[in-house]
């Protein structure tokens, strides 16, 4: 497992190099520039910017340069936040980033996995089919639309909470965008949940299991979960990434300080740096789940060894 783990450990390096080589080349292909104004800068000023953020140089330049400063962990000031480093940019944001995503990981694995189990338990009944329409709904309807609607309806029209904001963190501030943020894979959840569920339930060693007259939660959970839950153990890397990119949305919507609206801002006013930093981050996190998704699976399945 060690040697699995540090031959990931390694891969992950030219796959972040790859990754950032191809942002920086397409930020910079990118119509307009960080100082590109509706009111043009005079020409001098214009200089001096381009200057100071070495913007003049070759690009080949600019990328060696960038390379070799990310590699110190300097990743550059922001172009638009002028009095602050990226770094200091993303070690602000991170925290609501990553409280967001846990609380709609959280919520998306607990409720997909009951939900999945008792569908499969009632197999062709309507509950059945009632967790899996909504599951459907739930995939199919986008977190941008999911936010708007909860906003009209929980917050401006019943008053129950706030429409956006951060506040103090608590539960009146999280549960509207946790729920659009989690929705989408809570549904995912459900549906991979459900079909293993239903495989499990029908091997033999489940039958067996009946057979020797075991009560039927002993069976569920013991002896039926532990297979079924492979399914969905696969899937958790891409649900996190999904988690990390798609709170650049919901944090948009919802007005809330993390790094998914400073990579929104950044793409916007092409504020290089800043979204080449917020990029870096989200590839090292995406790299991170998958390893630990791996080894948590050969954990689950003994009969995988990745060594």
């Amino acid at each position: 497992m060690l040697r699995f783990v540090l031959n990931r450990l390694l891969s992950a390096v030219p796959t972040i190099f790859i990754v950032v080589t191809i942002s920086f080349f397409l930020m910079r292909l990118a119509p307009g520039g960080p100082f590109n104004l509706e009111r043009p800068l005079p020409p001098q000023t214009m200089a001096n910017l381009m200057a100071t953020f070495q913007l003049d140089q070759p690009l080949y330049v600019q990328y060696w340069t960038y390379i070799t400063n990310a590699l110190r962990g300097d990743f550059g000031p922001s172009f638009i936040y002028r009095d602050y480093s990226i770094a200091e940019l993303i070690g602000q944001a991170l925290p609501y980033s990553i409280t967001l995503g846990l609380w709609a990981l959280v919520v998306a694995i607990v409720g997909g996995v009951a939900a999945g189990v008792t569908a499969a338990l009632r197999q062709n009944g309507w509950v059945d089919y009632l967790v899996m329409g909504v599951a459907t709904i739930g995939i199919t309807i986008p977190n941008f639309v999911v936010g708007p609607v909860l906003t009209l309806v929980f917050a401006i029209t019943l008053s129950l909470v706030p429409a956006g904001g951060w506040g103090p963190g608590g539960f009146s501030n999280l549960v509207l965008p946790v729920i659009a943020l989690a929705l989408p894979q809570l549904a995912v959840f459900a549906r991979l949940v459900r079909g293993s569920m239903i495989e499990a339930m029908r091997t033999d060693h489940v039958r067996t299991a009946k057979a020797y007259g075991l009560p039927a939660r002993s069976v569920v959970v013991v002896h039926a979960m532990r297979g079924a839950m492979l399914p969905a153990v696969s899937y958790l890397a891409p649900c996190c990434a999904a988690l990390l990119t798609g709170s650049t949305v919901v944090e948009t919507i919802f007005t809330i300080p993390g790094v998914g609206r400073y990579f929104v801002e950044g793409a916007l006013n092409r504020d290089y740096t800043l979204v080449m930093g917020t990029v870096i981050m989200i590839s090292v996190f995406i790299i991170v789940f998958n390893l630990l998704v791996d080894i948590l699976y050969a954990l689950l399945d003994p009969r995988i060894r990745h060594d």
